[in-house]
C-alpha cells in the first residue's frame, strides 16, 4: 500500500473505528527496513495524529526514532495530537525508558516547535498539502 491508496481508504482524518489497522500498517512499515521513500509511514502518523490518542504518541515516536531520515521527516509536532500538554502528562506517567527519553525531547523542542501550536492548524497544513478538501 502507498499514502495515495491510504488516504482514499481512510482519508487524512479517519474515524477512530480505522485505528487499531492504521496502527497495524504502521507497525509493519517501521519494521519494513527496505523502505528508502518515508511518505506511507508520515502518511500513518499522520492519520493517527488526526485521531488524537494519546497513547498512540509511543508508536509515532517509534516511527520518528526509526532512521535518520525518518527522524527528520516525522514532525515533532505529530507525537501531540492529543495536544502537547495531555501528552507531556502521559509521558511523566509511562515508566517506559522511550516515555522518558520523548518526554525530553518534546521538552527541548517546545520553545522552537510548540508555540503558538494548534492541531487544526497542522491537519489543515497537512490537507493542503496532499490536495484534499
Amino acid at each position: 500500500m502507498n499514502e495515495e491508496e491510504i488516504l482514499e481508504l481512510y482519508g487524512l482524518d479517519p474515524d477512530t473505528k480505522h485505528r487499531e489497522h492504521i496502527k497495524e500498517l504502521l507497525h509493519q512499515e517501521i519494521e519494513n527496513q527496505e523502505t528508502v521513500d518515508h511518505d506511507y509511514l508520515k502518511t500513518l502518523c499522520i492519520m493517527l495524529f488526526c485521531i488524537g490518542n494519546v497513547e498512540d504518541t509511543g508508536l509515532i515516536w517509534q516511527a520518528k526514532c526509526k532512521n535518520q531520515d525518518t527522524g527528520s521527516y516525522v514532525d515533532v509536532q505529530l507525537l501531540c495530537g492529543a495536544g502537547y500538554e495531555k501528552t507531556v502528562t502521559y509521558l511523566e506517567q509511562n515508566l517506559e525508558d522511550s516515555a522518558a527519553e520523548q518526554l525530553s525531547y518534546l521538552r527541548q523542542c517546545e520553545p522552537y516547535d510548540f508555540v503558538d501550536f494548534s492541531k487544526e492548524e497542522w491537519v489543515s497544513n497537512y490537507k493542503q498539502y496532499y490536495e484534499l478538501p
